[in-house]
């Protein structure tokens, strides 16, 4: 499978919620963890830290998340069934963020410090977690997915914020013309 990337309309369809008897979840949480590896391993100046079910073109409140940020030959995740930010606080940080489904963009985006999350594992189990830094930032982006929000709609009229990573060095380079950005059909979907 393929990672589905800007515009295509599914990513911005609000998911429905995972049941845990339905036996397509362990088959597409599988599919996630299969393919953001191979996403990875064809891009090999970024970390896939996450992965939401939308960005396969499955419409269910499913995520995955690295276990290990720092260390790229783990490649373990954990998968998260209908996750729900129910508190978010501390300071507005930017930071740069990236996506599998909006390719070669970076942008500084604006994220609470700290999350509070409620979520499932694939056993059922409810979880709490406290996160905060990358993690936070991780849940919050990957929780967006889920509601058809992607990170470019927070960064949409702030030219400053926009960035490209260079292939050659795997750099992250600003923008420099923004009417690239505004102007490119592979961004944003047709009104």
């Amino acid at each position: 499978m393929e990672v589905i990337t800007t515009p295509d309309p599914r990513l911005r369809k609000k998911s429905i919620k995972a049941r845990f008897d339905d036996p397509e979840v362990a088959e597409i949480i599988e599919k996630m963890r299969k393919n953001t590896l191979e996403w990875e391993k064809k891009h090999p100046h970024e970390l896939s830290a996450a992965m939401a079910a939308p960005q396969l073109g499955y419409n269910k409140r499913i995520i995955i998340v690295r276990d290990d940020f720092d260390d790229k030959e783990n490649r373990h995740f954990t998968a998260l069934l209908n996750p729900e930010v129910i508190k978010a606080e501390g300071p507005v940080v930017k930071d740069h963020e990236g996506c599998l489904s909006v390719p070669k963009y970076y942008g500084l985006v604006p994220r609470h410090e700290k999350v509070k999350v409620k979520a499932f594992l694939e056993d059922g189990k409810e979880v709490r977690l406290k996160a905060d830094g990358f993690l936070a930032r991780t849940l919050q982006h990957e929780i967006d997915h889920l509601n058809g929000v992607l990170f470019i709609d927070h960064i949409k009229d702030d030219p400053e914020a926009w960035f490209y990573i260079d292939d050659e060095d795997g750099e992250l380079k600003p923008i420099e013309d923004f009417s690239e950005v505004e102007n490119n059909k592979d961004l944003w979907p047709d009104d």
